[in-house]
């Protein structure tokens, strides 16, 4: 029997309270905290996974991860929403490996003092242009956020020049390591939300889970009552009281929250703000064994024609061991940035990131195997000035979107976002607050 009488508009006892349109990260947060206060939610994901844009696929053995997304220790929503314990947690080195005029040097270590830093021979200038640098980050790291928050907005390039960091310290190490954190080699992301990125830098470690990124929106679905989460059903159309499906009918609720990605939102709710997007393409090859000794994240600093020709890679086996199959080694290459990838498309670009690869790592990659590319256009909303890092998720009473795309573009804005959607949700339906929800409000 359906669960809605298209004869009336009347919810019947088995409809739930709230209608959560997504599966992503921000949809599975939103639920998880109705679900916490008592209320009855059904998610619905048009696709047969969950997760969004934070997939891991099997092949051949290989554990291949949708994109080149990475966690850091210090945000601190992940920390109340999961269990990073049972996430197994597994740290890259500390610091990065920077590629520049032909050597690769390791720089941007917030563990080390700011002499031996100023000390270290790299592509960021003289010494005192180091200094300059691991000055900025110690202040950074020491910043409350409401201060880095009050600052004046402008573009990160206009941010960092503003400061007195030499050019080469930026195009040396802080362009290529925004890139590979915010997908903007440009630097045309807000001043205030790279100052935010570079903080938690600073402070924490860049990680991923064990089992793959994949781990991250698992746990949060875990941890929702049997039957919350319904795969492959593609709502139509939304409604404060309700939803219509393609091929399920009507789902009647008190409450709707909109969880999709930023364009999928827009065709639900015309009208609704569409960000610019950052597009972000990951090659991931084989290898008979690792080109590097440890888990740390290399940088391409050099930009042939004003553009790296990737922006960082990785290797995952080194992260973890079970991200290949023994005696092999997965490299994940990400290229970011709107390319003509004519002709074959991503994959007949593949060559020539395989030879620049050559040269990264100083190794020979003509024999390494082509596994996989995965293009995603769409993959990162934009974050220029002036930027509003709590737009709103109220629509209406009892209708509320969410996503990275209304806080930032990162797991912390998911994850926050979510959060505040499921927070005016039982603001509308007389919930009272927990203690917990207005020391995070605060």
């Amino acid at each position: 029997m359906p669960a809605y009488d298209f004869t009336s508009r009347t919810r019947r006892q088995s409809d739930p309270d709230v209608v959560v349109v997504g599966a992503g990260l921000a949809g599975l947060a939103a639920a998880r905290a109705l679900t916490g206060r008592g209320l009855t939610v059904q998610v619905l994901e048009a696709t047969e996974r969950i997760g969004g844009r934070l997939a891991t696929r099997e092949l051949d053995g290989f554990r291949l991860d949708n994109g080149s997304h990475l966690l850091n220790t210090d945000f601190p929503e992940p920390a109340r929403r999961l269990d990073l314990d049972r996430l197994e947690l597994r740290p890259l080195a500390p610091g990065v490996l920077v590629h520049s005029a032909g050597r690769r040097y390791r720089v941007g270590d917030p563990q080390q003092k700011t002499a031996r830093q100023a000390a270290t021979r790299g592509p960021l200038g003289s010494p005192l242009d180091r200094a300059r640098l691991s000055s900025t980050l110690s202040r950074l790291a020491a910043t409350p956020v409401p201060r880095l928050l009050a600052r004046p907005e402008t573009t990160t390039a206009r941010a960092l020049a503003d400061r007195g960091l030499a050019p080469r310290t930026v195009d040396g190490f802080l362009r290529p390591l925004l890139g590979a954190l915010l997908s903007d080699p440009a630097l045309g992301t807000s001043s205030r939300v790279s100052d935010l990125v570079l903080r938690s830098y600073a402070r924490g470690r860049l990680c991923l889970p064990a089992t793959g990124i994949a781990a991250v929106p698992a746990q949060l679905a875990e941890g929702l009552p049997p039957g919350t989460v319904r795969l492959g059903v593609q709502v139509s159309a939304i409604s404060a009281d309700g939803v219509d499906t393609s091929a399920h009918g009507r789902v009647a609720a008190r409450a709707v929250v909109l969880a999709t990605d930023a364009q999928s939102a827009a065709t639900l709710l015309p009208g609704l703000r569409q960000p610019d997007f950052h597009p972000v393409t990951t090659y991931y090859h084989a290898a008979g064994r690792s080109p590097l000794g440890e888990p740390v994240l290399l940088l391409d600093a050099d930009r042939p024609g004003g553009h790296a020709v990737v922006s960082h890679s990785l290797v995952l086996s080194e992260v973890d061991a079970s991200y290949a199959p023994p005696g092999r080694a997965l490299v994940a290459t990400t290229v970011l940035g709107r390319r003509s990838f004519e002709p074959g498309g991503p994959a007949g670009y593949e060559p020539l990131v395989r030879r620049r690869l050559a040269e990264l790592y100083g190794t020979a990659t003509s024999g390494w195997e082509f596994l996989s590319v995965r293009h995603v256009p769409d993959a990162v909303p934009a974050m220029p000035p002036p930027h509003n890092f709590r737009r709103s998720v109220r629509v209406l009473a009892g209708l509320y979107v969410c996503g990275d795309h209304r806080d930032t573009s990162t797991v912390q804005g998911a994850l926050v976002s979510g959060r505040r959607a499921a927070e005016a949700v039982l603001r509308d339906l007389g919930v009272p607050a927990t203690q917990e929800a207005a020391e995070a409000a605060a």
